[in-house]
């Protein structure tokens, strides 16, 4: 992935999801609240990052278990699909978390060990907030939940909270093209 391209992803993700809290829509609100325990979005986030997973445990060298690779593929598949039959609370969130873990990797990939542009760690700021909000919202992914409550109390807390993304998504488009 080149690096401009590891810059628009999370640029534009921030300015699609900063002006739809900052328009003040109530479906937008709607459907952000509606979104943890949402079994459609459950079924998208969770089946997408557990088959972005598999695929990866299907390419992995030798040096990394590749060897067993049939096997851990077994597993992590079946488990996969237990998760929809034991654990189906809170699913999507999961689905979510495993998204962004899996899409830290490439778009850290693109920048690592460049030192030639120091303006790189503008875009490495969201992505890694990204993963330590996977990592704990993995673990506790009813605070999203709590979240999504907080964020649209009555005020303009959604508004402030998506006006700043919208900002630093509009930050982050501009810098990609200045490689």
């Amino acid at each position: 992935m080149s690096l401009t391209a590891a810059t628009l992803i999370p640029g534009l993700l921030l300015v699609a999801l900063g002006g739809g809290l900052a328009s003040g829509s109530r479906s937008v609100a709607t459907s952000l609240k509606r979104l943890p325990r949402s079994m459609r979005a459950a079924g998208i986030f969770f089946t997408a990052g557990a088959a972005w997973f598999l695929y990866r445990i299907w390419n992995l060298p030798s040096a990394d278990f590749g060897d067993y690779r049939n096997l851990l593929l077994v597993f992590f598949a079946v488990l996969a699909v237990l998760s929809f039959v034991c654990v189906p609370d809170f699913l999507a969130v999961r689905g979510l978390a495993v998204l962004a873990l899996m899409a830290a990797t490439p778009l850290l990939d693109a920048g690592y060990m460049n030192y030639d542009h120091p303006q790189i760690y503008l875009y490495k700021i969201p992505v890694f907030l990204a993963v330590f909000a996977a990592i704990w919202l993995g673990a506790q992914p009813w605070r999203l939940r709590d979240f999504f409550d907080w964020v649209f109390h009555p005020g303009n807390r959604a508004r402030v909270v998506g006006g700043a993304m919208f900002g630093y998504g509009i930050l982050l488009v501009g810098v990609a093209f200045s490689y």
